[in-house]
């Protein structure tokens, strides 16, 4: 078995590996694992019986390179098995292993093969989807003040317009983008984990059509000024793995939060917003729209 890298090209092949799906750590995503490359990392891959084996190569960093759990729907490796396919592959390490699974096998077994550590940077915020819908009660009470203000000064006025993000707007959604990140100096070689998510959002909206992702944008007096991209995860949960809107908007970012909430998760009771990545302002947005759980992350190094 050999690992190769992951084409867009592959995508349709691979689609059937995440079919019911069962981990709910936003890595787990399709789409996601497409758009998360760069110059120094690419995801690779191999096919073994019913199982899709993923992993990250680094060409600088190669410390870094790992595993995820295999995706398929109808089996899950034992902790011996993930150390035997490791070993196999020439890998040290399981990057986003949810808690779940620790769970299911114990900390005794995985510890027979592994040293288990907490990714706590990784560890994923979700949100009951009628929650982020509906914004009941007094704790969502100055989420509703922030998105009446914007519905008086901008919908009311018929300053906003909101439509699905296609190829035909993917152009414009990029020069968005490069605003929304020129407001947080996006490029600068101090925050490389923006930069990485930038191109991650790049190569999405260049494969929108190909991808099996939902988009919404919003433009304000004709220029877009908000954008969301979600996925499917499992059969409950779906994934919103980009939001941005301009801050300088005042209710913006509340009332397209809204909106991604209530129109791009038909179906699923759960909406996972992804990790904070250990950055305090991000986790303090998403600690404020009160997460029904917290998804944690384990890295597994072989012993």
């Amino acid at each position: 078995m050999k690992m190769k890298k992951i084409k867009y090209s592959d995508y349709s092949a691979l689609k059937k590996f995440f079919i019911h799906q069962r981990y709910n750590l936003c890595v787990y995503s399709l789409p996601s694992i497409m758009a998360w490359r760069n110059e120094d990392y690419m995801p690779c891959g191999a096919i073994e019986n019913d199982a899709l084996v993923i992993g990250a190569e680094f060409t600088e960093e190669r410390e870094k390179r790992h595993l995820i759990l295999p995706v398929s729907p109808s089996r899950e490796y034992t902790p011996k098995e993930l150390y035997e396919l490791a070993g196999k592959l020439g890998f040290n390490s399981y990057w986003f292993v949810p808690g779940e699974y620790i769970e299911k096998f114990g900390e005794d077994e995985i510890e027979s093969f592994f040293r288990m550590t907490v990714q706590k940077e990784y560890a994923d915020y979700v949100y009951f989807r009628e929650d982020l819908s509906e914004l009941k009660g007094n704790r969502y009470s100055q989420k509703r003040n922030l998105i009446h203000q914007f519905e008086r000064d901008y919908v009311a006025r018929d300053r906003v317009e909101t439509g699905k993000i296609k190829s035909d707007v993917s152009v414009e959604c990029i020069e968005f983008l490069e605003k929304w990140c020129m407001e947080r100096d996006c490029d600068s070689s101090k925050d490389d984990t923006l930069a990485c998510e930038k191109e991650a959002v790049i190569n999405t909206l260049r494969n929108i059509d190909m991808l099996d992702v939902k988009g919404s944008y919003l433009r304000v007096d004709g220029v877009i000024s908000a954008l969301g991209i979600a996925s499917y995860l499992t059969d409950e949960m779906g994934a919103l793995h980009f939001e941005k809107a301009f801050a300088g908007i005042k209710g913006l970012y509340q009332y397209f939060d809204n909106l991604c909430a209530k129109s791009l998760f038909d179906g699923f009771t759960y909406i996972n917003k992804e990790s904070d990545m250990s950055m305090p302002g991000l986790a303090k947005v998403k600690k404020s729209y009160h997460p029904a759980m917290m998804i944690r992350s384990y890295r597994l190094d072989l012993k």
